[in-house]
């Protein structure tokens, strides 16, 4: 009995350290977005730059499946990049702040591209690769 306890506890460890290192992977902004910080987006749509948002949570398998198409979409057109700057506002921490409430934002996996002062389109919980290369078309 003893044996099957430590076993149960080892496996039990083994999956928790697999789960936090998998964590701290997902939590990071991903290859081709930054982390947003108050004021993020203000600033860089006053340098005149073309900004998409995504507005993700590390758990959320709608936004997963986004940034999947996105990833795919930014290789296969790397204009997108060149000329947008792509942010990540998680969820989690902003989802009550201005910076989402202010945009009418009504869930997490809404994504949008804004420049200037008006929002060129937005997609909410949409994972189709046409839509969201539609969305990141009108940045270009």
């Amino acid at each position: 009995m003893k044996r099957r306890t430590a076993l149960k506890f080892a496996t039990l460890l083994a999956l928790s350290s697999v789960l936090s290192a998998t964590h701290i992977n997902v939590a990071t902004a991903g290859e081709n977005f930054v982390a947003y910080t108050p004021g993020l987006i203000k600033s860089s749509l006053a340098k005149g730059k073309t900004v998409f948002v995504d507005y993700s949570a590390t758990w959320c398998i709608t936004c997963k499946a986004q940034e999947r198409k996105i990833n795919e979409l930014v290789k296969e057109n790397p204009d997108y990049k060149t000329k947008m700057t792509f942010i990540r506002v998680d969820w989690d921490t902003f989802g009550d702040d201005p910076v989402t409430t202010d945009r009418n934002i009504p869930r997490r996996s809404t994504l949008l591209v804004l420049k200037g002062d008006q929002e060129l389109g937005r997609i909410v919980a949409d994972t189709s690769k046409s839509a969201i290369k539609a969305l990141l078309d009108l940045g270009l």
